[in-house]
C-alpha cells in the first residue's frame, strides 16, 4: 500500500514546536529527533506505480546508438546507368547542433609562445616611456626656489605627506601584467590528421618508332592520268558483263556480294587484331617491366668473388594452353627479327602420338604467341629460312615435311610431302634449308629413321624430291636367298652442314656412329667416327673453326671432335641423358648442353677444359626433362625447352661471356681469326698430350 501523507494537523503542531523551539533554548533533545524522523520521510507523486520488489530488482537494457531518429529513410536518385530510380541505403547521421570557426591559438605551441613574448614587450616598452617621464618631472621640481619650498611647508604642512606618498608611487616601477591569451578553454577546434596516399610513377623504355620521310607531287596530268585509268577499270567491267548471260550474271552478282562482305569482315578483323596486339603488348610491358629491366641491365654482381663460375638468371616463361602436354621438339631463332623464335611441339613418346603444334613467340609479348599453327601430327624439328624469315620448314613424326608461310595466317601448310612425292617412312628427325639450286628455287635437306637423306626443292609450287644418300650400317651384310645382300638401313637422328664446304655434312645415327659424308657420294661415307655408345641426339659444327664440330648422346657424353681425327679431343660426362647441345655465337669456346635431369651446363673451354662452369636446374619438377636449347645470335641470352611445353628464357652472367681482357697500351683483337686462334691453341695441347699416353 502506498505511504499516506501526514495530516495537516501534524504539519501545524511541527510548526509550532519549531517555534518554541527557536524561542526556547532550552528544549529537550526528544523533540528535536522526531522532527528530523519525520523530514525523512519518502513523498511519493499519486500517479506513481505499485511494484512488487522482483519486478524493481528485474534490468531492462536499452542500446543506445548513434543513428539519428529523424534522419529521412527514403532517399532516391536516378541511376544513368540502369536508367531508373535507386534507393540509397546509406544515409549520414550525423547531426551538428553548434559550429563556429576559430581563429585561437593553444598557449603552448610556438606561435603561441611567440606573440606572448611580442606582447611582453610591447608592455616593458611603455613602462619604460612612463618611468623616463616621471625621471623628468622630479627633476624639474628640485629645480624651483627653495624659498617656494620653504613658504609652502609653513603655509601647508599638513598637505606634505600626501604629496611625498605620491612621489614615491610614481618613483616606483610598476610590474607588467601578464596578459592572457584569447583561449579561456570555452571554445574547442579538433583536427585529425590522415596519411596522404604516396603518387607513384610507373615508366617504361622503349626504342622509338622508325621513321620515314615521303614525298610525291599531284600535277594535274596525274591526277587526270588516275581518273582515266578508272574509267578505262569501269568500261572493262561493262564490256565483261554484257558478254555474260543473265544467270552467270545473277551468280557473278552474288559471288561479289560474299565476296565484298568476307572482305569486310575481315578487314574489320583485322584492324581490330591489330589494335588489340598493340595494347596486348602495351600491357605486357607494363606487367613484365620488371624483367625487362632485368634482361637490359642487370649484370650479376657476385660473379666477380665466383671463381670463374657463372649463374643463370631467369626471365621470361612462355608457354600456351593449346600446346599442354606436348614436348618442345625443336626451337629456332629468327634470323631477321633477335627477339623472335620458332617453337615446335609434339612428342617423343611413341605410345602418346597426338596432335602437334608451330608457335611463334616474341620476347615482347610473353603471354601469348604471335603466331600458331596446327597439325594432325606431332612436330619433331624445324628451320627458318636465313634469307626468306617468313618460310618455315618442319618435319612431323609421321614421315611428311611441311613449309608453313607467315605471310599466309592459314593453320594449313603451304606445300606439304606425300606419299606420292616420296614421303619418309619414318619419324624425320631434323630439316635444314640449303642454299638455292642453279635455277634458284628453294631448297632443304630432311634426315629420318628410314635411313634416307632427302634433299627438297621447290619447283612450280610442288616439292620434288631426290635421295642424296641411303645409310647403312658398316660390316651388317648378311646373305639372302639366291645370294642376295641384305643391308642394315642405319637410322638417321641428326645432321648439319659444314658452313663453308657445301657439300660436306655430318649424320648421327641411332647406333651412336657418326658419319661424314657428300651430297656428291651417295654410296660411300668419307669417314666414320665410333662416337657414343646410344643413339646421337645432336651433331653441331662449330660456327668459328672449319674442323671443329661437337655431338651429344643418350649416353650421358657430350665430345668434341676434329674431323681430320677418328677420336674424340675432349669428353664430358653429365651423369644424365643429354638432349641438346649448341655453340654460342659470340665464341668459340662455349657451349650449352641440357639433360634429362632438368640441368643446364655451360662449358668455356678456355677457362676450364675439364667441367662446367655452370650447373643449374632450370625447370621447378625433377619429372621435367629439358629436351633442346638455343642461344640468341645477337643477346646474351638462352632459351630452353622441356617436355611439358614450356620454354624458358635465361640470361647469362658475366663470368659466362668473358671477352678478352685489355692489355695496357694494346688494343683488343677481335674477330674470327681471334676466336680460330684461341681454339686452335686449346686443340694443339690436346693433341700433344694424346701420342705419348
Amino acid at each position: 500500500m502506498p505511504h499516506k501523507p501526514p495530516p495537516r494537523r501534524q504539519s501545524i503542531n511541527v510548526g509550532r514546536g519549531a517555534r518554541k523551539r527557536d524561542e526556547d533554548p532550552g528544549t529537550e533533545v526528544g523533540e528535536g529527533t522526531d522532527e528530523w524522523a519525520q523530514s525523512k520521510a519518502t513523498v511519493r507523486p499519486p500517479d506513481q506505480l505499485d511494484l512488487t520488489d522482483a519486478e524493481l530488482k528485474e534490468e531492462f537494457t536499452r542500446i543506445l546508438t548513434a543513428n539519428n531518429p529523424h534522419a529521412p529513410q527514403n532517399i532516391v536518385r536516378y541511376s544513368f546507368k540502369e536508367g531508373t530510380y535507386k534507393l540509397i541505403g546509406f544515409v549520414d547521421q550525423l547531426a551538428i547542433h553548434f559550429s563556429q570557426v576559430g581563429n585561437l591559438i593553444p598557449k603552448d605551441s610556438d606561435e603561441g609562445r611567440r606573440q606572448h613574448y611580442l606582447d611582453e614587450l610591447a608592455a616593458s616598452s611603455q613602462e619604460f616611456a612612463k618611468v623616463v617621464t616621471s625621471e623628468t618631472e622630479i627633476l624639474e621640481e628640485e629645480e624651483e626656489p627653495k624659498e617656494a619650498e620653504a613658504g609652502s611647508q609653513t603655509d601647508v604642512p599638513a598637505a606634505e605627506a600626501p604629496e611625498k606618498m605620491a612621489e614615491e608611487e610614481s618613483m616606483t616601477p610598476k610590474q607588467p601584467k601578464e596578459r592572457k591569451l584569447t583561449n579561456k578553454f570555452n571554445f574547442s577546434e579538433r583536427a585529425s590528421q590522415t596519411f596522404n596516399n604516396p603518387l607513384r610513377d610507373r615508366e617504361c623504355q622503349m626504342e622509338p618508332p622508325p621513321r620515314t620521310n615521303f614525298s610525291a607531287t599531284a600535277n594535274q596530268w596525274e591526277i587526270y592520268d588516275a581518273y582515266m585509268e578508272e574509267l578505262e577499270k569501269q568500261e572493262k567491267t561493262k564490256e565483261k558483263e554484257k558478254t555474260k548471260t543473265p544467270v552467270a550474271k545473277k551468280t557473278g552478282k552474288m559471288a561479289m556480294k560474299k565476296m565484298t562482305a568476307m572482305e569486310s569482315q575481315s578487314d574489320d578483323i583485322i584492324k581490330v587484331t591489330q589494335a588489340a596486339k598493340i595494347v596486348e603488348r602495351m600491357v605486357n610491358q607494363n606487367t613484365y617491366d620488371d624483367v625487362a629491366q632485368d634482361f637490359k641491365y642487370y649484370e650479376d654482381a657476385a660473379d666477380e668473388y665466383r671463381d670463374q663460375e657463372g649463374t643463370l638468371l631467369p626471365l621470361w616463361k612462355f608457354q600456351n594452353d593449346k600446346a599442354k602436354r606436348l614436348a618442345v621438339t625443336a626451337l629456332c631463332w629468327s634470323p631477321k627479327y633477335n627477339d623472335l623464335f620458332a617453337v615446335g611441339h609434339g612428342s617423343y613418346d611413341f605410345r602418346k602420338q597426338s596432335r602437334g603444334m608451330l608457335l611463334f613467340y616474341s620476347m615482347k609479348n610473353p603471354s601469348f604467341p604471335e603466331y600458331t599453327f596446327s597439325s594432325e601430327s606431332g612436330i619433331l624439328c624445324l628451320d627458318v629460312h636465313v634469307d626468306h624469315p617468313h618460310l618455315v620448314v618442319v618435319g612431323h613424326y609421321d614421315g611428311n615435311v611441311a613449309i608453313y608461310n607467315l605471310k599466309k595466317p592459314y593453320s594449313q601448310p603451304s606445300f606439304r610431302s606425300s606419299a606420292k612425292s616420296g614421303k619418309h617412312t619414318d619419324p624425320v628427325w631434323q630439316v635444314k634449308w640449303q642454299k638455292d639450286d642453279m635455277d634458284h628455287n628453294l631448297n632443304f635437306f630432311s634426315v629420318s629413321s628410314d635411313g634416307r637423306i632427302v634433299s627438297w626443292t621447290l619447283v612450280k609450287s610442288e616439292l620434288v624430291h631426290t635421295d642424296v644418300i641411303k645409310l647403312k650400317v658398316e660390316d651388317s651384310t648378311t646373305e639372302g636367298l639366291e645370294g642376295l645382300q641384305i643391308h642394315t638401313v642405319g637410322c638417321g637422328t641428326a645432321f648439319d652442314f659444314h658452313k663453308e664446304i657445301d657439300y660436306l655434312f655430318l649424320v648421327g645415327t641411332e647406333e651412336g656412329k657418326i658419319y661424314k659424308c657428300s651430297k656428291s657420294y651417295s654410296s660411300q661415307f668419307l669417314s666414320t667416327y665410333d662416337a657414343h655408345s646410344m643413339a646421337v641426339d645432336a651433331v653441331s659444327w662449330n660456327p668459328y673453326h672449319t674442323k671443329v664440330f661437337m655431338s651429344c648422346s643418350s649416353d650421358w657424353t657430350v665430345k668434341i671432335w676434329d674431323h681430320t681425327i677418328k677420336t674424340p679431343m675432349f669428353i664430358y660426362d653429365l651423369n644424365s641423358a643429354v638432349g641438346d647441345v649448341a655453340w654460342a655465337p659470340y665464341s668459340s669456346t662455349v657451349f650449352a648442353a641440357v639433360t634429362t635431369n632438368g640441368k643446364t651446363h655451360v662449358f668455356d673451354l678456355s677457362i676450364n677444359k675439364y667441367e662446367a662452369i655452370c650447373n643449374q636446374p632450370v625447370v621447378a619438377r625433377k619429372k621435367n626433362k629439358l629436351t633442346h636449347v638455343q642461344f640468341n645470335p645477337i643477346h646474351p641470352i638462352i632459351i630452353v625447352g622441356d617436355d611439358r611445353g614450356h620454354v624458358t628464357c635465361l640470361k647469362l652472367s658475366p663470368n659466362l661471356r668473358k671477352m678478352p681482357k685489355e692489355k695496357k697500351g694494346q688494343e683488343v683483337q677481335k674477330g674470327p681469326a681471334v676466336e680460330i686462334a684461341k681454339l686452335d691453341k686449346l686443340l694443339n695441347l690436346v693433341r700433344e698430350v694424346k701420342p705419348k699416353t
